[in-house]
């Protein structure tokens, strides 16, 4: 079995098969084959129940590299390109690389390159992580100056400052029906790419904000919360004909 979770109340430790771990409650001789649900104890008696590792966990706890996308902006990314399993995916600006792994877990062939080599490092070890080291290949280098020779897919991924380069140059690289959908943390950025597309030709561009708010409830009243960030980002989508 991966890497899974020990979990009781607010407590959630990430866990390795065969390791021993550390907490305020004692110390765990971490089991080698668990099952989800398992009760594991502490020296001390105090019990932890084993979890799985699903995506919102692994947003939790890859280490990261940067700002990671957004569980709310990926699920728009898949709804918006029904990404599936057996889609051939490249992806742009891995960084931590939730949205690689997420891709990934859904059965999707993903190349995601990240420019910087020690980052790229840090996110094969994520995939690995996330269970997807088979499915994801992670590659230190510019997508620019390699994307002439690698074919076509069936969805993009772009999350980098030269996102509209790529645009441009995508139509001899998507298949007929493919996406590509672009991450924006800054609307001019957004709007070159929306403009890109339109330029090279794509269909049904269309660039979105997705603002999410969690609800507060207590004896006064329900409302949105004041707290937490609502935007992350611009998604810009586009398709080729």
């Amino acid at each position: 079995m991966r890497a899974f979770l020990l979990v009781r109340d607010d407590r959630e430790f990430l866990c390795h098969p065969g390791e021993e771990l550390h907490t305020d409650l004692g110390v765990v001789d971490v089991p080698e084959d668990p099952d989800p649900g398992d009760v594991v104890e502490t020296h001390l008696g105090e019990p932890f129940t084993v979890r799985s590792l699903r995506g919102p966990d692994l947003f939790d706890h890859l280490e990261r590299t940067g700002a990671p996308m957004m569980p709310k902006d990926i699920g728009v990314v898949v709804g918006e390109t029904g990404a599936a399993a057996d889609d051939r995916v490249l992806d742009a600006g891995t960084g931590t690389g939730v949205l690689a792994a997420y891709l990934g877990r859904l059965g999707a062939d993903v190349l995601t390159y990240e420019a910087r080599a020690e980052f790229a490092e840090v996110a094969r070890e994520n995939m690995a992580l996330a269970g997807v080291a088979d499915t994801v290949e992670v590659r230190a280098g510019d997508v620019t100056e390699e994307l002439d020779d690698l074919g076509t897919f069936d969805l993009v991924t772009l999350d980098t400052a030269d996102a509209p380069e790529v645009v441009a140059r995508l139509d001899d690289h998507l298949v007929s029906g493919g996406f590509v959908a672009v991450y924006s943390p800054f609307v001019e950025n957004a709007r070159a790419s929306h403009e890109a597309a339109v330029e090279a030709g794509l269909a049904d561009v269309d660039t979105v904000e997705t603002i999410q708010r969690a609800m507060d409830f207590d004896d006064r009243g329900s409302r949105p919360s004041t707290r937490g960030v609502g935007h992350t980002g611009y998604l810009t989508f586009a398709r080729k004909p």
